[in-house]
């Protein structure tokens, strides 16, 4: 009997001993930190951006709709009367954020109205004012336009969205032209009868500032994508100078080649 209750003690003893501790802390195991979704990117110092790539292109087109706003029903204007401009530019990026800009030029703009049967008598000695002279019922010139040249100082305010790939960038531009009237002038190709005949194949050319004002100013926006974009062009003074005709206030909507 002792020798049964010495072998049970024994066997209870290791069994008591092989079993495993459920009181032991569990064993560790890795954990994730979960990224916090509401964490925003931190802000880009755009003072710090390096602009070696940016576009050096100083040249600026723009090919151009023209009218005038305020006509009366006396001035027969036709056709696609056009502009044509070109601008040698300047930029100065912001240091402390390149995506402004301001930019800073001067070119040469001509600008080509055209008539139906009207002639513009810009070299009349006798008149006070600027004549519009309607032919509709006789001779006339089968083409006829009135050109006037600027020496313009265009600026701009600039904003690109990648300063630092301009080909690549939508850009956009609020300025202003200060133009210097050089040449007005009206040229006429082909005179014709009322029945539209032919008489003669002539060019006629009249030239004179008289009645145009020396000076314009012109409100301006561009948006381009690359080097292309679209632009609007505004005159906030007018033509005419003021008691030598009505107030023309000429506009273009066109298409802008620039790299800036």
């Amino acid at each position: 009997m002792k020798k049964f209750l010495v072998v049970v003690l024994i066997l209870f003893a290791a069994a008591t001993y092989a079993q495993k501790d459920s009181t032991a802390p569990a064993p560790k195991t890795a954990t994730h930190v979960q990224k916090d979704s509401t964490q925003k990117a931190p802000k880009k110092d755009w003072s710090k951006v390096l602009l070696g790539n940016r576009s050096a292109d100083h040249l600026m087109i723009q090919f151009a709709y023209d009218n005038w706003s305020g006509k009366p029903d006396t001035i027969n204007t036709v056709g696609f009367s056009r502009s044509f401009n070109t601008y040698f530019m300047f930029d100065f990026p912001f240091n402390t954020d390149p995506r402004l800009s301001v930019g800073a030029g001067l070119g040469v703009s001509w600008s080509n109205i055209f008539f139906d049967k009207q002639e513009v008598l810009v070299a009349s000695a006798s008149n006070a004012t600027l004549a519009f002279k309607d032919e509709a019922g006789g001779d006339h010139f089968k083409k006829y336009k009135l050109v006037t040249t600027y020496l313009d100082v265009p600026l701009e305010l600039r904003f690109a969205f990648d300063p630092e790939h301009m080909n690549k960038s939508w850009k956009l531009a609020l300025g202003a032209k200060v133009g210097l009237l050089l040449t007005a002038y009206t040229k006429g190709k082909n005179l014709e009868n009322n029945a539209g005949q032919p008489i003669n194949n002539f060019t006629e050319n009249e030239q004179s500032n008289k009645y145009f004002n020396g000076t314009r100013l012109a409100g301006t926006f561009r948006v381009s994508y690359g080097v292309f974009g679209f632009f609007a062009q505004y005159g906030i003074t007018p033509i005419v100078k003021s008691g030598a005709g009505p107030n023309l206030y000429p506009y273009s909507i066109g298409l802008v080649i620039s790299g800036l």
